[in-house]
């Protein structure tokens, strides 16, 4: 049984997720250390460029070949400019299944992109790896990542209490970090039925390829 992810590339119309490149560094300690990013995820903060370094060639390569999870640069594919991040973790492979996270860099914001590369990484977990469940895991006042969860067909399974560390800035301009809620959401390949279609009629682009 194949316990590993490959190394791959997933193509929308107007999205190409990849696996990070060097070149990717001095763009993603800049997503880094967005206000949002800093609030909602654990990232050192500040994140540094040679942090963004230690990523792409260390941290990404050794989850991938150990089996645990992948990272994919989300591009667009007309600019190749690195519009967001991806990330697959806690993966089991007897279960076939595996936690997706995503972040979205501040100037590519609305336009919908991390539902685009959310649901294309699904069909292609789905679809391709035959994987049986995906989770995401939201804190309880990030509405933007629940947003996603609910365009790309989770089902909302419940709350874990206080297992969720978010940062919030003090008065001097610190962060200081606050214990909060997790929402749980599921996804199984059969919740992905018609929902390409709906963003297709939102907008958003359906087609989705791999190599």
């Amino acid at each position: 049984m194949t316990t590993t992810f490959p190394d791959i590339s997933i193509n929308t119309d107007r999205l190409v997720l990849r696996a990070l490149e060097e070149t990717d560094a001095p763009a993603l300690a800049e997503m880094m250390n967005d206000e949002m990013v800093a609030a909602w995820t654990a990232v050192p903060q500040p994140f540094t460029e040679a942090a963004a370094h230690r990523w792409i060639t260390e941290y990404a390569p050794t989850e991938r070949t150990a089996g645990r999870g992948l990272d994919l640069a989300v591009t667009e594919f007309l600019t190749q400019r690195l519009v967001g991040v991806v990330q697959l973790g806690n993966t089991n492979w007897r279960v076939r299944s595996t936690e997706m996270s995503y972040i979205i860099a501040p100037w590519a914001r609305g336009e919908g992109y991390a539902s685009e590369a959310a649901l294309a990484t699904a069909q292609w977990l789905f679809g391709d790896q035959k994987f049986e469940r995906l989770e995401l895991r939201t804190a309880a006042d990030n509405t933007a990542s629940q947003q996603v969860a609910q365009k790309i067909g989770c089902i909302s399974e419940g709350v874990l209490r206080n297992a969720c560390i978010a940062r919030t800035r003090t008065e001097d301009g610190s962060w200081t970090e606050l214990r909060t809620d997790f929402i749980v959401w599921g996804l199984l390949p059969e919740d992905l039925d018609g929902v390409a279609d709906q963003m297709a009629e939102a907008g958003y682009s359906s087609y989705t390829d791999w190599s």
